[in-house]
């Protein structure tokens, strides 16, 4: 049985609500003792949902679950992904910053930020930190405008460059995370397909405002990532 196929046995429950809207998610939850989202669960027994291996583990399936890219690759993909929100963020009036994307509660403003912060949040462990869940929660100042963010995001990737060039990249080294331990390579692969994903919304985004672009990503720069499907997922 592969990864895919998962989702069609019954008696493996994946958690992955809004539990600020859902009690009964939230019950179930604290009944896991799971401290957040999204969770796989069978019975009593749950793994968190953020690692692939983890998973793929959990499951008992026969199938490779590290990532299918080099840290090498992966470091020239995050690279890109930067380049092109750097690009498209200026690119967005400012008086539409304070809209909400589709399906959530977060304004265009904060997709901006966090898009970067998930950098900072690697590079933090990198250095040492544990990467805590709360590390994805943090806001832009509430003016925050374009300059603002494309400053934010050019300090990131810079400081993600300076990593690379003279940093500790070795792939087996154990990076501590709220879901447990993870290899530098696991950890890399998440935040560059993190980072990817929410470049795809800002493009998404963009068109919704009717404002052009020539789409600095295309598929092929997704390939071998275990990107969502959707563009969105609410």
């Amino acid at each position: 049985m592969r990864l895919k196929e998962f989702l069609s046995i019954r008696e493996i429950e994946f958690v992955s609500v809004n539990v600020l809207e859902d009690p009964a998610g939230r019950a179930e939850l604290e009944r896991l003792g799971a401290r957040s989202i999204p969770v796989l669960s069978r019975g009593d027994a749950f793994v968190f949902g953020q690692s692939l291996p983890q998973i793929i583990a959990f499951l008992g399936l026969d199938e490779a679950g590290g990532p299918a890219l080099s840290t090498a690759e992966l470091h020239a993909r995050l690279d890109k992904f930067l380049t092109a929100a750097l690009e498209l963020l200026p690119l967005m009036p400012h008086d539409r910053l304070g809209i909400h994307v589709p399906g959530r509660p977060r304004s265009y403003r904060a997709l901006g930020f966090h898009l970067f912060r998930v950098v900072v949040a690697f590079l933090d462990a990198g250095d040492g930190a544990t990467l805590e869940q709360a590390s994805f929660r943090e806001e832009p100042a509430a003016d925050a405008g374009t300059a603002s963010l494309v400053a934010y995001g050019e300090d990131v990737r810079r400081r993600f460059r300076d990593w690379w060039a003279s940093g500790d990249t070795t792939a087996t080294r154990v990076l501590s995370t709220y879901y447990g331990p993870q290899s530098l390579h696991e950890l890399l692969e998440r935040t560059t397909w993190h980072a990817g994903q929410h470049v795809r919304q800002w493009m998404m985004l963009l068109e919704l405002e009717g404002v052009y672009h020539h789409r600095p990503l295309v598929d092929r720069d997704f390939a071998k990532l275990p990107m969502p499907r959707d563009v969105w997922d609410g």
